[in-house]
Order: structure tokens, then sequence, then C-alpha cells
């Protein structure tokens, strides 16, 4: 096998590769001869069908077999011997002369055929010790768990049917069937829906329309949807619903106690305050896992700078640019509407997925030098996590990941990334900030933006 490099211009490289005829009748040989032992036929004993027949018969499709083996194996190979990465899966160029390829497969000409990828850049890595970490704490106040505390009460209260007229907060059990223009949309109709008068559960001015109904009342509640509705093609727009009155019923009164602590599977309302404390401590602590991730992130950016691989850098904003375009499709909104063009959103955007493609190459070098691995029980318990997303689709679910390594590898990414992201933490100055909840939870969107490397 003869390679040869053809172009090398920057991290771009182009390779030749030709397989000399010679290597592939070799090649052919020994499928032949190990064929002969196993092929059955008419008018041959077992083991002694010639060679030469076997060829006439199978030759081709043997050797389009072997000329698919080494398109398989020789990219793989061939940038391996180089000592090189391909960034992604390097492109074959063959021949489109079919005459050409029925000369390969008779075995009369040499194969030949290119390789073009963009090798990973080489860089070297900075000491990481001793980043400058200011980590924002909030302090949970006592308010605020029991703030928390009466929302989950409120949720457990118990309501007793009444014979009177619905009034505020009480729960009205209802069916109705929405209507614009006459007709029915989609996600506007149900049935023996329950809706507390008040709660702002459904949409302004609906609840309100409900006061004083009673168990068997039929109305008509007239509401127009909020300009900023989530469903762009509901947007503004007047509707009817037609309402029939199930039943009503009035609240009870709220304990917080360990008679509701144990209603809701636990044995005291101490015990209650401590698992609703440690739910918001929980909240504020992933808060304060972004803000510090994006400080280790940010002085990666500031220390690495190298040429990256075109095609990674193209994915990586494709992947960005069409969740945008789903956001602003999903929203109804425009780039005009975020005060920005379509211009300058691809200009920030080209610059953030060349941000992360540098991130996501230095997380991976510096977690290769330190031995960083994702572990199978990892990997499987973030495999069950995306299984729970699809309730009944469980089967199918779990054998798109065996069945699609790139799926399995997406699974894999971000559990090596934190694992990273951990390591440096435990090297970095950290020095903790006390802050309101305000503050860090403040520009929550460009931290998760920028976080994911």
């Amino acid at each position: 096998m003869q390679v040869t490099e053809t172009k090398a211009e920057g991290l771009k490289r182009e390779i030749e590769v030709v397989v000399p005829a010679s290597d592939l009748e070799a090649r052919l040989q020994t499928r032949l001869h190990e064929a002969k032992d196993k092929v059955q036929l008419k008018g041959f004993r077992p083991g002694k069908v010639p060679v030469s027949h076997l060829r006439k018969m199978y030759g081709k499709s043997f050797m389009a077999e072997i000329v698919n083996e080494i398109l398989r194996d020789t990219p793989r190979n061939v940038i391996a011997e180089r000592g090189e990465r391909s960034a992604m899966q390097p492109e074959v160029g063959m021949s489109e002369d079919e005459a050409e390829a029925e000369k390969v497969l008779a075995g009369k000409s040499d194969f030949k055929f290119t390789l073009s990828y963009e090798k990973l850049p080489s860089f070297e890595l900075q000491p990481t010790g001793g980043i400058k970490i200011e980590r924002p704490i909030v302090e949970v106040p006592d308010e605020e768990v029991e703030e928390q505390v009466k929302r989950v009460a409120e949720n457990a209260r118990e309501y007793a049917p009444k014979d009177a007229a619905a009034e505020t907060g009480d729960r009205v059990t209802l069916d109705f069937v929405g209507k614009i223009d006459g007709e029915a949309f989609q996600g506007g109709s149900a049935n023996d829906s329950n809706l507390v008068i008040g709660s702002g559960q459904f949409i302004p001015g609906f609840e309100d329309q409900l006061i004083g109904v009673s168990a068997g009342d039929e109305k008509q509640v007239v509401v127009t949807f909020p300009e900023d509705y989530g469903a762009p093609d509901l947007a503004g727009k007047e509707a009817t619903f037609d309402v029939t009155v199930k039943s009503v019923a009035s609240p009870a009164e709220i304990e917080i106690d360990d008679e509701l602590a144990k209603k809701l599977g636990l044995e005291s309302a101490e015990r209650l305050r401590t698992v609703v404390r440690e739910q918001i401590e929980s909240q504020y602590g992933q808060a304060t896992r972004q803000k510090v991730k994006r400080q280790i992130l940010d002085a990666l950016d500031e220390t690495y700078s190298f040429e990256l691989p075109t095609k990674l850098v193209e994915a990586e904003f494709n992947n960005i640019w069409n969740q945008v375009q789903a956001e602003l499709q999903r929203s109804g909104k425009s780039f005009e509407d975020e005060d920005t063009t379509e211009e300058k959103a691809r200009e920030e955007y080209q610059k953030l997925a060349e941000r992360r493609v540098r991130l996501g190459l230095v997380l991976s070098e510096i977690g290769e030098k330190e031995g960083v691995q994702v572990t199978e029980e990892e990997l499987q318990r973030a495999m069950f996590d995306q299984l729970r997303r699809y309730p009944g689709q469980e089967q199918q679910v779990y054998e798109f990941y065996q069945k699609n390594p790139d799926a399995l590898a997406s699974l894999r990414a971000p559990i090596y990334e934190e694992k990273v992201i951990d390591k440096l933490l435990g090297e970095a100055d950290v020095t903790d900030k006390v802050v309101t909840k305000e503050e860090l939870l403040a520009e929550d969107e460009e931290d998760e933006a920028l976080t994911a490397a």
C-alpha cells in the first residue's frame, strides 16, 4: 500500500492511497481458499471446488467485500500511523469512472482513493493549578424554607364539596371545549379538569368568570390569549370556552404538622422542612456550579488560542443555530424583537461555536492527561435518565443507544466534561462569597450558553 500526502494546509490534510492490484489479488486468493472448504456447489464434493471456478462465480463479490474492508479500516490506520487524530470522519474520494471500478473488481487495476480530513490541533497544556474562583453562595433563610413548605402544603390541601356558588380559592371541576372563530383548537379541551379559582393556572380572565358558578352550570367563557403566549398560532387571539361545571369544593385550612408530613410520605413536619431546605440548597447549588464552571472556562478561554478545525466549528454553529431558529419559531419572535439582526446574531453564535470547540478540545486534552474516565456505571445511569424521559418507549430508546455509537458518545461527553471540571476545581484557588439569590440567578441563560463546552 502506497500512502502519499498531497495536501497540508493548516489543519487540512489530503492523503492519496494506492493499493496495488497484486495486494488485492493476494487478499482475494486468501478469501477464495477460505471459501473453498465452506462452499457447497452442485456437482462438486465438499472442499473440491476448483479455486478458478469459485473466482468465476464469486470473484467480484469477494473483491467488493475486500474493497469495502479497505475503505473501512485504512483511514483509521493511516491517520494513526501518521500520529494524527482526525477532527471528524475523513471524507473518502474515489474515481467515478465505472470502467475503472470494473477493472479494480476484476483484479486488473490498482485501487486508488483519497482521504481528506482536518487533524486535531496540537497545543501545549498550561498549568491548571491556581485558577482564581469566586464561588457565590446563598444562605437559605428560614423564611424562604417556610414559604416553600406552605406551597407544598397548598398543593396537598384537601377540598370539601359545597353546594354554594364558587368563590376565589374554591376548586372547580369542569369540562371545557375551547374554540376560535367557532372551531375547536388543539389542546383547548379537557374533561374533569381541576382548577383553583385565583391560582393563575389558566389564561388571564378565565378564572374570574367562574366566580359564582355552581355544580351543573353551563357557561361560556370569553378570553383573549396574551400576545406573548407560548403557542404563536394562539397568541393575541380571542377564544370562547364552553364550560360545564361538574363540582365545586371549598378549601380546608392548611395545617403544617406531622399529619401533613405523613401524608407526603415523611415522618414529621421537621423532616418536611429539612427536605424542603435541601431541595432549595440543591437548586442554588446547581446555579453556583454554573457560575463556578463559567469562571473556569473563561480562564481557559483566555489561556488558549490555536487554529480550530473548520468542520468542527461549522457543525457546532449549525447545532446552535438550529436551536436558535427553533426557539424563535416556537416563541413567534424575530431577531428584531430581540433587538438584533440575523447578521449580528450569526456573528455572535459563530464566536460561541468557536469558544465551545476550543474549550472542548482543551478539556479533552486535560482529561486525557489526568486519566479521567467515564465508568460504565455512570454511562448506564445517564442512559436510564434518558429512558425515563420516554415512558412506554424504553426498549426502543435503549436499542437506539446500543446501535448508535455517536448517540452513546453524546451521553458520555457531558459526564466526561463535568469530571474534568471537578478536577480543575479541586486545584483552583476558591474563595466563597455570600450573595443574594437574585445575584446568584442573574444571567443564567448566558451562563448556560457559555458553560456548554
